[in-house]
């Protein structure tokens, strides 16, 4: 009997979460794509697997037994791989890692290339998630890590089977058009005339700003929600609103933004996330090490900017000269 290990994994997604649909969101396939694998797999094994209910696919006794011996033979694999990273003489490794625009482009450029000049033996592939996404991810062993956030006003709950690094604690900033705003500090209760632009209240970030305007005893005028830090910035820039920043989305601030310091204080600790059973992984440890130096190295360290201090300008200037850090 050949067992693949990717359609192992299908199966032990649709244990897990009950549908294929589900499953094949899990895995960044296709529902099509994972029925077609897992009817193979049924091939493969010679026997039923699967019994359809209704419109539901629904694991049979045997398949239920393959299912968890699918958990452990995954399990071993990647225990097997670890043991092989340790035990070569140089680290060899792939690894693939939730994230999201802003840490993409303010932060693994750097960690990445340097890591590229002391250890080529990783590769580092990225997958880009919402951050509610990125830990489940994880856990579910679709990615090896990944960036996750927690804001001042609004912690998000841990999974006990992953662990945490922290990698760097942002500030948030007002980002409004050019000239809007002509002093060097802001707070949400002076911003509130103006048009917002925010994430979703789904979000963490959406969430997490609107706890602020609540706490400030701001009701803001919504106009736009978007997901992205880059495209609220993009419309900010068109003037048609205001909005929130961190310190490393500002790496995507476009011409005709100014970046004023936000007098509420309001910060988000991004930490990165992995498995426990991985947490010795020598090739995960020096990329997390790797993403971690390049924060410091941008003065977002975990010791740099403890969440109670007040907020500081950020290392920009507004377009009317006034020097904002």
């Amino acid at each position: 009997m050949d067992l693949s290990l990717p359609r192992l994994r299908m199966l032990r997604e649709l244990h897990r979460r009950g549908t294929i649909t589900a499953a094949a969101a899990a895995l960044h396939y296709t529902a099509s794509a994972v029925s077609q694998q897992l009817a193979q797999l049924e091939r493969d094994v010679g026997t039923r697997l699967f019994e359809r209910r209704g419109r539901r696919v629904q694991l049979t006794d045997l398949g239920v037994v393959l299912a968890e011996h699918a958990e452990e033979i995954l399990t071993s694999v990647e225990r097997a791989t670890q043991a092989l990273e340790e035990a070569g003489e140089s680290v060899t490794a792939k690894l693939t890692a939730g994230v999201w625009a802003s840490v993409a482009a303010g932060l693994l450029p750097d960690a990445l290339t340097a890591l590229a000049r002391t250890h080529p033996g990783i590769l580092v592939r990225t997958r880009e998630l919402a951050p509610e996404a990125t830990a489940a991810a994880v856990r579910d062993g679709a990615l090896d890590l990944s960036f996750v956030i927690d804001y001042s006003n609004y912690p998000t709950t841990w999974d006990s089977g992953l662990q945490r690094t922290v990698i760097a604690v942002e500030r948030l900033y007002a980002a409004v058009p050019a000239g809007a705003v002509p002093s060097a500090s802001v707070t949400l209760a002076e911003l509130a005339e103006h048009p917002w632009i925010l994430a979703p209240a789904r979000s963490n970030f959406g969430h997490a700003a609107r706890l602020a305007f609540q706490a400030a005893g701001v009701a803001p005028r919504i106009d736009h929600e978007v997901e992205e830090q880059a495209t609220a910035l993009a419309m900010v820039a068109a003037g048609l609103g205001v909005t929130l920043v961190s310190d490393l989305g500002l790496a995507l601030r476009p011409p005709g933004v100014d970046i004023v310091a936000l007098g509420d204080a309001l910060t988000r600790t991004v930490s990165l996330a992995y498995r426990t059973n991985t947490a010795r992984r020598a090739a995960l440890l020096l990329v997390v090490d790797a993403i971690r130096t390049a924060a410091a190295e941008k003065g977002l360290g975990a010791d740099s900017a403890p969440p109670d201090t007040e907020p500081a300008p950020p290392p920009v200037s507004n377009g009317k000269g006034l020097r904002l850090g």
